[in-house]
């Protein structure tokens, strides 16, 4: 960062400098991480991450990220990204070269990134006009959101929180706020709040919202057992008899099952049972499954 832009949060002079150039419009609101936030480790940790993941991710199509700021405002990654974990196809052109042909492709995609997470425009920690700018606190929200809900097991460092200061130009003059912004959940919230089981919470509380949790698990599970060429349409009855489970496990976990081990096509409720059971098995085996599920 360069540092005679570091004045800018220190010096009132500097701010005024800055709305004279313009960079700041009447009634415009900047939001900007400080200085001291930017070598935080846990922000650097983050953005690793979730770098190593893009790249992972597109590695088959040959996209490599180096920065998030510079590499994603044209909606060229967050396009093959979408279209990658959530099998989106957008209608905008892959490549575009003009600023007028970005804004209008990240328009579409950050639409598309909203409707898929169910997003009402006031929960939006993002705009077109941020990612365009490259701005990295708005373009870490959006990548956080995206991995959250296509790849909720990706293990992203908690409590990442940086000071931003917030600069709006209003008609009496300059306004400033300082601001401690969480960019990944903040643990130490989490679990203050309520112990009690979250699908019970669901089911009595918010069942207009059970539909749309079963898409997001029906999402998951396509998107593993799809490379067998396999597709659920209904999560109730189609794990029912243990197999998708058996080979969704193998496939999450990266080995193949004895097909002696198990009733790929079961034909009794004990042939079932069994094979719920091996999958029950398999969790507890490894470590993931840490209560009492009963297998019928």
């Amino acid at each position: 960062m360069d540092p005679d832009f570091l004045n800018v949060f220190t010096q009132p002079a500097a701010l005024n400098q800055l709305l004279a150039e313009n960079v700041i419009a009447q009634g415009e609101k900047k939001r900007l991480i400080k200085p001291t936030s930017s070598n935080n480790p846990k922000l650097e940790e983050l953005k690793l991450l979730l770098i190593d993941w893009i790249n992972t991710t597109l590695k088959e199509e040959h996209i490599v990220v180096k920065s998030l700021e510079e590499d994603l405002y044209d909606g060229l990654v967050l396009h093959h990204l979408l279209e990658n974990l959530g099998s989106l196809k957008l209608d905008v052109d892959k490549i575009a070269l003009t600023e007028k042909k970005q804004r209008q492709k990240l328009t579409v995609i950050l639409e598309a990134v909203a409707k898929c997470l169910q997003l009402e425009e006031s929960q939006l920690k993002w705009s077109v006009e941020s990612i365009l700018t490259k701005d990295l606190l708005s373009t870490l929200h959006l990548l956080v959101a995206i991995a959250k809900h296509f790849e909720p097991e990706l293990a992203m460092p908690p409590n990442v929180q940086v000071e931003t200061i917030i600069i709006e130009n209003t008609s009496r003059g300059l306004k400033t706020a300082n601001v401690v912004e969480y960019i990944t959940e903040n643990k130490e919230n989490l679990e203050a709040q309520s112990k009690d089981d979250a699908f019970d919470e669901l089911f009595s509380r918010a069942p207009d919202k059970l539909d749309a949790v079963k898409k997001v698990f029906l999402q998951f599970v396509n998107r593993h057992v799809g490379k067998l060429g396999l597709k659920v349409n209904d999560i109730e009855s189609q794990l029912a008899d243990g197999v998708i489970l058996l080979l969704l496990i193998g496939q999450l976990e990266g080995y193949f099952l004895n097909l002696r081990d198990f009733f790929l096509t079961p034909a009794s409720t004990t042939e079932m049972l069994h094979n719920v059971n091996l999958a029950l098995d398999l969790l507890t085996d490894g470590g993931l499954l840490n209560y009492s599920v009963n297998s019928e």
